[in-house]
């Protein structure tokens, strides 16, 4: 079975509607968005178009904020900080990468936790870990609705995530533990990958790498999230899962493109709701 990301994201994404349209009819201040976007890097210019065509879909009000790669980390946290206190905003993203000469923990940092709506700021990656109520990382987020849609009970199950970056690897992870998963991190320095791998009840492939988990590594049955976003030989968009290999052995797998990716901004939209209405007190 496919597990459609983009369907799923799309009924999310109306229901998210229907709440907009809710405060709307309340006469209630509509939700606001700001997204800083540093330099005229093309990908981050296609998220960032992306990301606004989704709150206009939704509701949500979008601010777009684009400055010089040139622009100092001083300027940048003075952006920052004004959206910290700006009472019409309720999140705040920093569009990553960041040019060089900017620190970008140190950015990160200064984002007001309860506006971090992509769930990096170390308060939020610590109330994660203490399984405490917080803005959670988008795409991780979403893998985990993604399972809750196919009815998939993770307690007991052996689930194996390869990549250990703070944007998913980290904290899916911790979303598994949470929901009662045995959890097993592999990296590039993990010795026997693919047994590690066959163990897996579900695999979560994170190590952007092209095609890399073919069959060799899949257990029968198993589900698989795939979260890579590559270019094969052919320059066409594909997974870190080599697809066509494996179909035929799995039980469930997220395709690329229209997998896991439609589903983190739709949880971005998701947080910022969420912030919103934790700042209202609604």
């Amino acid at each position: 079975m496919i597990i459609s990301g983009k369907d799923i994201s799309t009924q999310l994404k109306d229901k998210l509607k229907e709440r907009v349209e809710i405060l709307k009819k309340e006469n209630k201040r509509i939700p606001k968005l700001a997204v800083i976007l540093v330099g005229d890097n093309q990908a981050s210019q296609v998220y960032v178009r992306n990301k606004e065509r989704a709150c206009q879909y939704v509701g949500i009000q979008s601010q777009m904020i684009n400055r010089e790669a040139s622009i100092s980390e001083k300027e940048l946290i003075d952006i920052i900080r004004q959206l910290n206190v700006d009472e019409s905003v309720d999140g705040i993203l920093v569009q990553l990468p960041l040019p060089k000469h900017i620190n970008e923990d140190r950015i990160l940092n200064v984002i007001d936790p309860l506006k971090d709506v992509d769930g990096f700021h170390p308060s939020n990656v610590a109330k994660l870990f203490l399984n405490q109520k917080a803005l959670t990382p988008c795409t991780p987020k979403g893998m985990m609705v993604l399972l809750d849609k196919i009815n998939y009970d993770l307690e007991g199950k052996e689930v194996v995530v390869v990549g250990r970056s703070h944007i998913v690897g980290k904290p899916v992870s911790m979303l598994c533990l949470q929901k009662n998963a045995t959890v097993t991190i592999a990296h590039s320095h993990t010795k026997n990958l693919k047994e590690v791998c066959k163990r897996a009840d579900v695999l979560i492939g994170a190590v952007g790498k092209a095609k890399f988990f073919n069959r060799n590594y899949i257990k029968k049955g198993a589900v698989v999230l795939d979260v890579g976003i590559n270019r094969d030989e052919n320059n066409k968009l594909c997974g870190d899962v080599d697809f066509d290999d494996v179909k035929d052995i799995v039980s469930y797998i997220t395709p690329v493109p229209n997998g896991v990716g439609p589903m983190t901004i739709t949880m971005l939209l998701s947080n910022t709701l969420d912030a919103y209405e934790q700042r209202e007190g609604l």
